[in-house]
């Protein structure tokens, strides 16, 4: 496997304003090697899909557990990988910048720091404190030969709070503290999503979501990467639920149609 600052190097070069990259989010080592296959070109772990694996709600995870898994997602493919760190499993910073440290052993290639509390508070950090954070998470993230590219998140849109000012506050603050990228989960309208592309002067990620314009459109708005959180995880297991629900209120197998499908896909991703 390539160093990890050869692929940090590699996944910031795909970041390009107007031709997104498009950065699935696996729940599994096999599902990572299924996107892969399909020839997607980076990938991102999901905390809320990594927690489903685990019969947990996002949120539920620990540190030790988060970083386990996405050096399985990172040694699963050749891709690089950025890793959903939450909110780096402390509130100070010197606990964002240990986990951000020990994530950069894991052969990641990123790693993502949201501004919002942990499990249980889900409040919005004030900016100072957030600015400091992600300072110190940019310091851990470019230690050394083997960085991490950065992602500062601003989580106002997705905790109900409809501040687009604030929002681009935080995400300029969060350039100058060293963030590589910058992400506000929750922006739908192209108008909100041109602003903020236009305001920052960083790389922008854009979480698709029902609502939101098609790729195209967020290539219009200079959009440099599309991701899709926990989407994936939730679709592969809303088709579960409805097998499972056919088999146990019809006794049919009309999901088998589906299920073959599946096969072929796995047989063509795992090889063998």
């Amino acid at each position: 496997m390539p160093e990890p600052s050869a692929l940090a190097d590699r996944f910031l070069a795909l970041h390009r304003p107007g031709a997104p990259l498009l950065m699935p989010n696996p729940w599994d080592v096999g599902s990572a090697r299924l996107l892969a296959s399909l020839g997607f070109e980076a990938l991102a772990t999901t905390s809320s899909g990594f927690a489903a694996t685990l019969g947990r709600r996002d949120g539920g995870v620990t540190r030790e557990e988060a970083l386990a898994h996405a050096a399985e997602i990172a040694a699963a493919t050749e891709l690089p990988v950025s890793a959903d760190l939450e909110h780096g499993f402390g509130d100070a910073p010197d606990a964002v910048a240990a986990t951000v440290a020990l994530a950069r052993e894991t052969g990641l290639a990123g790693c993502s720091i949201e501004d919002c509390a942990g499990a249980g508070e889900r409040r919005i950090y004030d900016r100072d404190l957030a600015v400091a954070r992600v300072a110190a998470a940019a310091e851990a993230a470019h230690a050394g030969p083997r960085r991490l590219v950065l992602t500062a998140r601003a989580e106002n849109h997705i905790r109900g709070i409809d501040d687009l000012d604030d929002t681009i506050a935080r995400l300029q603050a969060y350039a100058e503290a060293g963030a590589d990228v910058l992400f506000a989960p929750g922006l739908r309208t192209p108008e909100q999503i041109r602003t903020v592309v236009e305001a920052v002067p960083r790389p922008v990620n854009v979480l698709m979501l029902p609502g939101c314009p098609p790729v195209r459109e967020l290539a219009d708005a200079g959009v440099a990467r599309v991701s899709v959180g926990g989407a994936f995880a939730f679709a592969a297991l809303a088709a579960a639920a409805e097998a499972a629900r056919e088999l146990r209120e019809d006794g049919t197998a009309g999901y088998f149609e589906r299920a073959a499908a599946g096969i072929a896909a796995a047989r063509a991703a795992f090889g063998g």
